[in-house]
């Protein structure tokens, strides 16, 4: 079953993503970012190549000619599925297929509805028999 990660609080969701995707890069893991349109695969794609400050975060869109040797892949079009390590959704909805993944990480910010659509997503997971991880980044800091 599918492991599923709320990071709450959240002051910037598009640097928080880059954090926690290098940690999985670092740890040898697949990742899949999942935007909810073109604009928005756009920016995360110029953080990554300049996240790190001294590098960047590898990676290209599912239909590249690489996909299946880049260690992250970045789109707003949910498939071609390329792997099934980890996806992290930066979308309003469930992922259409999260089920198939081995973990699946949502960050949420401090804007309100934004933090009402991430509540109905939980809510969607918990119904469907899903245990979740909360971390809150707030009280971490």
């Amino acid at each position: 079953m599918t492991q599923i990660d709320f990071y709450t609080h959240v002051e910037n969701r598009y640097q928080t993503l880059c954090v926690l995707a290098g940690k999985a890069l670092a740890r040898g893991l697949r990742v899949m970012i999942l935007t909810a349109d073109g604009a928005a695969t756009e920016r995360v794609d110029k953080l990554l190549w300049s996240q790190p400050a001294i590098g960047f975060l590898p990676h290209c869109r599912a239909h590249h000619r690489l996909a299946d040797v880049t260690p992250i892949i970045l789109d707003h079009v949910a498939e071609p599925v390329v792997h099934e390590q980890l996806l992290v959704n930066l979308c309003d909805q469930p992922p259409p297929h999260f089920s198939r993944f081995e973990r699946l990480i949502e960050i949420v910010g401090l804007d309100d509805a934004e933090r009402e659509q991430a509540r109905a997503r939980f809510r969607f997971y918990r119904e469907r028999g899903y245990e979740i991880r909360t971390h809150d980044l707030h009280s971490a800091a």
